[in-house]
Protein backbone atom coordinates (compact mmCIF):
# COMPACT_ATOMS: atom_id res chain seq x y z
CA UNK A 1 0.00 0.00 0.00
CA UNK A 2 1.30 3.43 -0.95
CA UNK A 3 -0.61 6.42 0.39
CA UNK A 4 0.54 9.53 -1.44
CA UNK A 5 -2.87 11.07 -2.14
CA UNK A 6 -5.13 13.27 0.00
CA UNK A 7 -8.54 14.84 -0.51
CA UNK A 8 -12.01 13.59 -1.44
CA UNK A 9 -13.18 15.45 -4.56
CA UNK A 10 -10.18 17.77 -4.90
CA UNK A 11 -7.46 15.12 -4.82
CA UNK A 12 -3.72 15.73 -4.72
CA UNK A 13 -1.05 13.10 -5.31
CA UNK A 14 2.56 14.18 -4.71
CA UNK A 15 5.51 12.35 -6.22
CA UNK A 16 9.31 12.58 -6.41
CA UNK A 17 12.27 12.69 -4.05
CA UNK A 18 14.53 15.37 -2.62
CA UNK A 19 17.50 14.39 -4.81
CA UNK A 20 15.68 12.88 -7.79
CA UNK A 21 15.45 14.64 -11.15
CA UNK A 22 12.11 16.26 -10.30
CA UNK A 23 9.13 16.26 -7.98
CA UNK A 24 5.58 17.40 -8.37
CA UNK A 25 1.87 16.84 -7.93
CA UNK A 26 -1.06 15.43 -9.85
CA UNK A 27 -4.19 17.43 -9.05
CA UNK A 28 -7.51 15.82 -9.92
CA UNK A 29 -11.00 17.22 -9.36
CA UNK A 30 -10.32 20.89 -10.00
CA UNK A 31 -13.46 22.44 -11.55
CA UNK A 32 -13.18 23.43 -15.22
CA UNK A 33 -12.94 27.01 -16.36
CA UNK A 34 -10.71 28.28 -13.54
CA UNK A 35 -8.15 30.86 -14.77
CA UNK A 36 -4.72 29.30 -14.15
CA UNK A 37 -1.19 29.66 -15.44
CA UNK A 38 2.30 28.89 -14.17
CA UNK A 39 2.84 32.43 -12.86
CA UNK A 40 -0.18 32.11 -10.54
CA UNK A 41 1.32 28.98 -8.97
CA UNK A 42 4.89 30.32 -8.99
CA UNK A 43 3.84 33.24 -6.79
CA UNK A 44 3.18 30.83 -3.92
CA UNK A 45 6.23 28.65 -4.58
CA UNK A 46 8.47 31.70 -4.36
CA UNK A 47 7.29 32.20 -0.77
CA UNK A 48 8.56 28.73 0.16
CA UNK A 49 11.70 28.68 -2.03
CA UNK A 50 14.96 27.87 -0.17
CA UNK A 51 18.08 30.01 -0.06
CA UNK A 52 16.35 33.39 0.24
CA UNK A 53 18.04 34.39 3.51
CA UNK A 54 20.59 33.09 6.02
CA UNK A 55 17.88 31.48 8.15
CA UNK A 56 16.98 28.80 5.59
CA UNK A 57 18.91 26.09 3.77
CA UNK A 58 21.31 27.54 1.20
CA UNK A 59 20.27 24.98 -1.40
CA UNK A 60 19.59 27.16 -4.46
CA UNK A 61 16.45 25.84 -6.13
CA UNK A 62 14.38 28.10 -8.41
CA UNK A 63 11.37 25.83 -7.82
CA UNK A 64 10.12 26.71 -11.29
CA UNK A 65 6.80 24.94 -11.86
CA UNK A 66 5.63 23.56 -15.20
CA UNK A 67 2.01 22.71 -15.98
CA UNK A 68 2.08 19.59 -18.14
CA UNK A 69 -1.65 18.93 -18.47
CA UNK A 70 -5.14 19.98 -17.45
CA UNK A 71 -4.96 23.61 -18.61
CA UNK A 72 -5.92 24.91 -22.06
CA UNK A 73 -5.82 28.53 -23.18
CA UNK A 74 -5.29 29.71 -19.61
CA UNK A 75 -8.18 27.81 -18.01
CA UNK A 76 -8.52 24.48 -16.28
CA UNK A 77 -10.24 21.79 -18.34
CA UNK A 78 -11.53 19.64 -15.48
CA UNK A 79 -9.02 16.90 -16.30
CA UNK A 80 -5.97 16.01 -14.14
CA UNK A 81 -3.46 18.84 -13.74
CA UNK A 82 0.12 17.59 -13.76
CA UNK A 83 2.65 19.89 -12.07
CA UNK A 84 6.41 19.36 -12.23
CA UNK A 85 9.29 21.07 -10.40
CA UNK A 86 12.79 20.09 -11.46
CA UNK A 87 15.56 19.67 -8.88
CA UNK A 88 18.63 21.60 -10.03
CA UNK A 89 20.95 21.97 -7.01
CA UNK A 90 21.25 18.51 -5.47
CA UNK A 91 24.48 17.68 -3.64
CA UNK A 92 23.97 13.98 -2.98
CA UNK A 93 27.63 13.52 -2.01
CA UNK A 94 26.86 15.37 1.23
CA UNK A 95 24.86 12.32 2.32
CA UNK A 96 27.39 9.58 1.48
CA UNK A 97 28.47 9.25 5.11
CA UNK A 98 24.94 8.43 6.30
CA UNK A 99 24.17 5.75 3.73
CA UNK A 100 24.58 3.17 6.50
CA UNK A 101 23.84 5.39 9.52
CA UNK A 102 20.50 6.53 10.94
CA UNK A 103 20.09 10.21 11.78
CA UNK A 104 18.50 10.60 15.24
CA UNK A 105 15.05 12.19 15.08
CA UNK A 106 14.78 11.50 11.35
CA UNK A 107 12.68 9.01 9.38
CA UNK A 108 15.78 7.09 8.24
CA UNK A 109 15.29 4.25 10.67
CA UNK A 110 11.53 3.85 10.22
CA UNK A 111 11.78 3.86 6.41
CA UNK A 112 14.50 1.19 6.70
CA UNK A 113 12.45 -0.90 9.12
CA UNK A 114 9.34 -0.72 6.93
CA UNK A 115 10.78 -1.09 3.43
CA UNK A 116 14.20 -2.68 3.97
CA UNK A 117 15.86 0.13 2.02
CA UNK A 118 15.75 3.92 1.89
CA UNK A 119 16.83 6.84 -0.25
CA UNK A 120 19.44 8.40 2.02
CA UNK A 121 20.06 11.35 -0.35
CA UNK A 122 18.40 14.09 1.65
CA UNK A 123 15.80 11.70 3.02
CA UNK A 124 13.94 11.01 -0.23
CA UNK A 125 10.19 11.32 0.38
CA UNK A 126 10.70 12.20 4.04
CA UNK A 127 12.55 15.38 3.08
CA UNK A 128 10.91 18.77 3.56
CA UNK A 129 11.56 19.25 -0.15
CA UNK A 130 8.41 17.18 -0.80
CA UNK A 131 6.37 20.13 0.44
CA UNK A 132 7.16 22.13 -2.71
CA UNK A 133 4.66 19.88 -4.51
CA UNK A 134 2.01 20.68 -1.89
CA UNK A 135 2.53 24.41 -2.33
CA UNK A 136 2.14 24.02 -6.10
CA UNK A 137 -1.13 22.12 -5.59
CA UNK A 138 -2.19 24.79 -3.11
CA UNK A 139 -1.71 27.36 -5.86
CA UNK A 140 -4.29 25.50 -7.93
CA UNK A 141 -6.67 25.38 -4.95
CA UNK A 142 -6.27 29.12 -4.34
CA UNK A 143 -7.08 29.86 -7.97
CA UNK A 144 -10.30 27.84 -7.67
CA UNK A 145 -11.21 29.43 -4.33
CA UNK A 146 -10.77 32.88 -5.84
CA UNK A 147 -13.62 32.02 -8.23
CA UNK A 148 -15.86 29.93 -5.96
CA UNK A 149 -15.37 31.85 -2.68
CA UNK A 150 -13.93 35.25 -3.68
CA UNK A 151 -14.05 36.69 -0.16
CA UNK A 152 -11.92 33.93 1.34
CA UNK A 153 -8.33 34.71 2.39
CA UNK A 154 -5.65 32.50 3.93
CA UNK A 155 -2.77 33.88 5.98
CA UNK A 156 -0.03 31.97 7.77
CA UNK A 157 2.47 33.34 10.29
CA UNK A 158 4.80 32.18 13.02
CA UNK A 159 3.67 32.50 16.64
CA UNK A 160 6.55 30.71 18.36
CA UNK A 161 10.18 29.83 17.62
CA UNK A 162 11.81 27.94 20.45
CA UNK A 163 11.72 30.17 23.53
CA UNK A 164 10.45 33.17 21.54
CA UNK A 165 6.68 33.69 21.39
CA UNK A 166 4.49 36.25 19.64
CA UNK A 167 3.07 38.99 21.86
CA UNK A 168 -0.47 39.04 20.46
CA UNK A 169 -1.09 42.51 21.85
CA UNK A 170 1.36 43.72 19.18
CA UNK A 171 -0.11 41.67 16.32
CA UNK A 172 0.44 43.51 13.03
CA UNK A 173 -0.68 41.67 9.91
CA UNK A 174 1.17 44.17 7.71
CA UNK A 175 4.50 42.97 9.13
CA UNK A 176 4.05 39.31 8.16
CA UNK A 177 5.49 39.52 4.67
CA UNK A 178 8.23 41.99 5.61
CA UNK A 179 10.54 39.69 7.59
CA UNK A 180 12.04 36.20 7.16
CA UNK A 181 10.04 34.70 10.06
CA UNK A 182 6.53 35.61 8.82
CA UNK A 183 6.28 37.30 12.21
CA UNK A 184 3.35 39.71 12.75
CA UNK A 185 5.44 41.95 15.02
CA UNK A 186 8.15 44.02 13.35
CA UNK A 187 9.62 45.13 16.67
CA UNK A 188 10.48 41.54 17.66
CA UNK A 189 12.23 40.54 14.43
CA UNK A 190 15.74 41.61 15.50
CA UNK A 191 15.55 39.62 18.73
CA UNK A 192 14.27 36.52 16.91
CA UNK A 193 17.06 36.90 14.33
CA UNK A 194 19.78 37.12 17.01
CA UNK A 195 18.30 34.08 18.77
CA UNK A 196 18.28 31.92 15.63
CA UNK A 197 21.72 33.16 14.54
CA UNK A 198 23.15 31.90 17.81
CA UNK A 199 21.62 28.48 17.32
CA UNK A 200 22.65 28.31 13.68
CA UNK A 201 26.28 29.20 14.37
CA UNK A 202 26.48 26.62 17.15
CA UNK A 203 25.34 23.87 14.78
CA UNK A 204 21.95 23.50 16.42
CA UNK A 205 18.31 23.93 15.35
CA UNK A 206 14.96 24.83 16.91
CA UNK A 207 11.25 24.14 16.48
CA UNK A 208 8.37 26.49 15.78
CA UNK A 209 4.60 26.92 15.93
CA UNK A 210 2.75 28.17 12.85
CA UNK A 211 -0.77 29.58 12.86
CA UNK A 212 -2.90 29.57 9.70
CA UNK A 213 -5.93 31.85 9.58
CA UNK A 214 -8.69 31.47 6.99
CA UNK A 215 -11.11 34.40 6.83
CA UNK A 216 -14.31 34.60 4.82
CA UNK A 217 -14.95 30.85 5.10
CA UNK A 218 -18.65 30.26 4.41
CA UNK A 219 -20.69 28.44 7.06
CA UNK A 220 -21.65 24.83 6.37
CA UNK A 221 -18.35 23.31 5.20
CA UNK A 222 -17.68 19.90 6.71
CA UNK A 223 -19.95 17.04 7.73
CA UNK A 224 -20.79 15.23 10.97
CA UNK A 225 -18.71 12.50 12.60
CA UNK A 226 -16.38 11.13 9.88
CA UNK A 227 -16.37 14.05 7.47
CA UNK A 228 -15.38 16.80 9.88
CA UNK A 229 -13.66 19.86 8.47
CA UNK A 230 -11.38 20.06 11.50
CA UNK A 231 -10.58 16.34 11.20
CA UNK A 232 -9.37 16.80 7.63
CA UNK A 233 -7.49 19.99 8.53
CA UNK A 234 -5.74 18.21 11.39
CA UNK A 235 -4.79 15.29 9.13
CA UNK A 236 -3.55 17.65 6.41
CA UNK A 237 -1.34 19.66 8.76
CA UNK A 238 -0.05 16.57 10.55
CA UNK A 239 0.96 15.08 7.20
CA UNK A 240 3.49 17.89 6.67
CA UNK A 241 7.01 16.63 7.29
CA UNK A 242 8.31 17.44 10.81
CA UNK A 243 4.88 18.40 12.23
CA UNK A 244 4.25 16.86 15.66
CA UNK A 245 1.08 18.57 16.88
CA UNK A 246 -2.04 20.34 15.56
CA UNK A 247 -4.60 22.54 17.31
CA UNK A 248 -7.93 24.00 16.17
CA UNK A 249 -9.03 27.20 17.91
CA UNK A 250 -8.09 27.04 21.59
CA UNK A 251 -6.78 23.53 21.05
CA UNK A 252 -5.06 22.07 24.11
CA UNK A 253 -5.71 25.27 26.05
CA UNK A 254 -9.44 24.47 26.02
CA UNK A 255 -8.73 21.91 28.75
CA UNK A 256 -7.87 24.81 31.07
CA UNK A 257 -11.16 26.67 30.49
CA UNK A 258 -14.54 26.35 32.14
CA UNK A 259 -17.74 25.93 30.18
CA UNK A 260 -18.70 29.56 30.68
CA UNK A 261 -15.31 30.69 29.41
CA UNK A 262 -15.11 28.37 26.41
CA UNK A 263 -18.64 28.59 24.94
CA UNK A 264 -18.83 30.97 21.99
CA UNK A 265 -21.95 32.98 22.84
CA UNK A 266 -23.98 34.50 20.02
CA UNK A 267 -26.54 37.09 19.04
CA UNK A 268 -28.33 37.89 15.79
CA UNK A 269 -26.71 40.49 13.59
CA UNK A 270 -28.45 43.20 11.59
CA UNK A 271 -27.88 41.17 8.41
CA UNK A 272 -29.89 38.23 9.74
CA UNK A 273 -26.80 36.14 10.40
CA UNK A 274 -25.50 34.99 13.81
CA UNK A 275 -22.75 37.05 15.42
CA UNK A 276 -20.38 35.17 17.72
CA UNK A 277 -18.96 36.96 20.75
CA UNK A 278 -15.77 34.87 20.77
CA UNK A 279 -14.06 32.17 18.68
CA UNK A 280 -12.65 29.55 21.03
CA UNK A 281 -13.85 26.85 18.61
CA UNK A 282 -11.62 28.14 15.82
CA UNK A 283 -14.52 28.60 13.42
CA UNK A 284 -15.69 24.97 13.50
CA UNK A 285 -18.46 23.35 15.57
CA UNK A 286 -19.43 19.69 15.21
CA UNK A 287 -16.98 19.42 12.33
CA UNK A 288 -18.85 22.13 10.34
CA UNK A 289 -17.66 25.69 9.70
CA UNK A 290 -19.55 28.46 11.52
CA UNK A 291 -18.65 31.31 9.18
CA UNK A 292 -16.10 32.64 11.65
CA UNK A 293 -12.36 32.68 11.05
CA UNK A 294 -10.94 29.16 10.87
CA UNK A 295 -7.84 29.04 13.08
CA UNK A 296 -5.32 26.19 12.93
CA UNK A 297 -1.92 25.90 14.61
CA UNK A 298 0.74 23.26 14.14
CA UNK A 299 4.04 22.56 15.87
CA UNK A 300 7.15 21.81 13.82
CA UNK A 301 9.98 19.93 15.51
CA UNK A 302 13.61 21.11 15.30
CA UNK A 303 15.50 20.09 12.17
CA UNK A 304 17.03 16.66 12.82
CA UNK A 305 20.03 17.21 10.52
CA UNK A 306 22.46 19.24 12.63
CA UNK A 307 26.22 19.68 12.99
CA UNK A 308 26.23 18.78 16.69
CA UNK A 309 27.44 15.16 17.19
CA UNK A 310 24.61 12.79 18.15
CA UNK A 311 24.62 9.16 19.26
CA UNK A 312 23.03 6.67 16.89
CA UNK A 313 23.48 3.25 15.27
CA UNK A 314 24.26 2.03 11.77
CA UNK A 315 22.50 -0.60 9.68
CA UNK A 316 24.62 -3.27 11.34
CA UNK A 317 23.41 -2.21 14.78
CA UNK A 318 26.79 -0.74 15.76
CA UNK A 319 26.95 2.42 17.92
CA UNK A 320 28.28 5.52 16.13
CA UNK A 321 28.47 9.28 16.67
CA UNK A 322 26.97 11.18 13.76
CA UNK A 323 27.37 14.71 12.40
CA UNK A 324 25.01 15.45 9.50
CA UNK A 325 26.72 17.44 6.75
CA UNK A 326 24.90 19.34 4.04
CA UNK A 327 22.64 22.38 3.80
CA UNK A 328 19.81 22.41 6.30
CA UNK A 329 17.29 24.80 7.82
CA UNK A 330 18.13 25.87 11.40
CA UNK A 331 14.35 26.30 11.82
CA UNK A 332 12.38 24.37 9.22
CA UNK A 333 9.24 26.01 10.60
CA UNK A 334 10.09 29.18 8.65
CA UNK A 335 9.41 27.55 5.29
CA UNK A 336 6.46 25.61 6.73
CA UNK A 337 4.31 28.78 6.72
CA UNK A 338 3.44 28.68 2.98
CA UNK A 339 3.04 24.90 3.24
CA UNK A 340 0.41 25.29 5.97
CA UNK A 341 -1.37 27.89 3.84
CA UNK A 342 -1.38 25.49 0.87
CA UNK A 343 -2.84 22.64 2.92
CA UNK A 344 -5.55 24.94 4.27
CA UNK A 345 -6.44 25.96 0.70
CA UNK A 346 -6.61 22.35 -0.51
CA UNK A 347 -8.84 21.21 2.36
CA UNK A 348 -11.20 24.20 2.16
CA UNK A 349 -11.66 23.77 -1.60
CA UNK A 350 -12.24 20.04 -1.15
CA UNK A 351 -14.96 20.68 1.44
CA UNK A 352 -16.49 23.47 -0.62
CA UNK A 353 -16.89 21.02 -3.51
CA UNK A 354 -18.23 18.31 -1.18
CA UNK A 355 -20.82 20.71 0.22
CA UNK A 356 -21.80 21.90 -3.22
CA UNK A 357 -22.32 18.28 -4.27
CA UNK A 358 -24.43 17.35 -1.23
CA UNK A 359 -26.48 20.46 -0.48
CA UNK A 360 -26.08 22.65 -3.54
CA UNK A 361 -25.29 25.50 -1.15
CA UNK A 362 -28.75 25.43 0.46
CA UNK A 363 -28.64 26.65 4.08
CA UNK A 364 -31.04 26.45 7.02
CA UNK A 365 -32.81 29.72 7.86
CA UNK A 366 -32.48 31.43 11.21
CA UNK A 367 -35.34 33.70 12.28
Amino acid sequence: MSVNTFGHLFRVTTWGESHGPALGATVDGCPPGIPLDEAAIQHWLDKRRPGQNRFTTQRQEPDAVRILSGVFEGRTTGTPIQLMIENTDQRSKDYGDIARQFRPGHADITYHQKYGLRDYRGGGRSSARETAARVAAGGVARAALAVLAPGLTITGYMVRMGSRALDRSRFDAAAIGENPFWLPDAAAVEDWADYLDGLRKSGNSVGAVIEVLAQGVPPGLGAPVYGKLDGDLAAAMMSINAVKGVEIGEGMAAAELTGTENADEMRMGNDGQPVYLSNHAGGILGGISTGQDVVVRFAVKPTSSILTPRQTIDTGGNPVDLITKGRHDPCVGIRAVPVGEAMMACVLLDHLLLDRGQTGGVRGRIG
